[in-house]
């Protein structure tokens, strides 16, 4: 590992805290904030990243590189400052996040997966970014933002380019840089959590109509309570 001596100091004692988490004898259970970790510090799950995991969970370098080429969060090349999601899926692409992504893309001038050459943005085409109510959305870092044009987006792509700050529709009043939010995703708080929005009106529409219209969910059915009572009828 090429880490400095004050970098791998902060590695190892983050990494404690993480696997303090879990029962003693399941430390590869911290495997996946483990990972955020690491591209909290190296914006990317690297190779000395890999040594670094393996040494402390005592796993093997193939299962942890197994696991990360198998979740699309983490990311095997550097990741610039912010990784801006577009999602082309179904419903988005409906509402326009097709014109979004032609936009966004010819403005950084890279593709999906790619990277400009200041290392600012990122790019990726999201599947779903699970905002369905919200389409078109694009995510920023992980952070939502809603209701996008192909107008909007530029602008946040201007914004990103001019080091001024983003504000997201939900979550942070602002949008942390990548390496930020993944040591948040590590399991180590901002600050931030309490900031804006976590859902929005559109997202909690259904329960404003239940509650207007005295609408109610079934009953809750105690699963032990029921299969004593099944018991006992076989027993008669």
């Amino acid at each position: 590992m090429s880490y400095t001596p004050d970098t791998l100091a902060r590695l190892q004692a983050d990494a404690a805290q993480i696997i303090a988490r879990y029962p003693d004898g399941h430390a590869r259970s911290a495997l996946l904030p483990m990972l955020h970790l690491i591209q909290s510090v190296d914006g990317y799950v690297s190779p000395d990243g890999i040594d670094f995991v393996s040494t402390t969970l005592d796993l093997p370098r193939a299962e942890i590189s197994a696991v990360a080429t198998f979740y699309t969060q983490y990311k095997r090349h550097p990741t610039g400052d912010y990784l801006v999601g577009v999602c082309t899926n179904a419903l988005c692409a409906v509402m326009g996040g097709d014109e979004i992504w032609e936009q966004v893309s010819k403005k950084v001038g890279v593709g999906s997966d790619e990277t400009s050459e200041d290392g600012r943005v990122t790019l990726e085409r999201i599947e779903c970014n699970a905002a369905c109510d919200y389409a078109p959305v694009v995510m920023v870092n992980w952070e939502f933002f809603d209701n996008q044009t192909p107008e909007s987006a530029a602008a946040m792509i201007d914004d990103i380019q001019a080091g001024r700050d983003l504000h997201p529709t939900r979550g942070p009043n602002v949008a942390p840089t990548f390496k930020k939010n993944e040591r948040v995703l590590a399991g180590f708080l901002d600050g931030h959590q309490n900031e804006g929005p976590s859902a929005g009106r559109a997202s909690l529409l259904g329960r404003r109509i239940a509650a207007e219209r005295g609408w109610t969910g079934p009953v809750a059915v105690d699963v032990a309570d029921e299969a004593s009572d099944a018991r006992g009828d076989e027993a008669k």
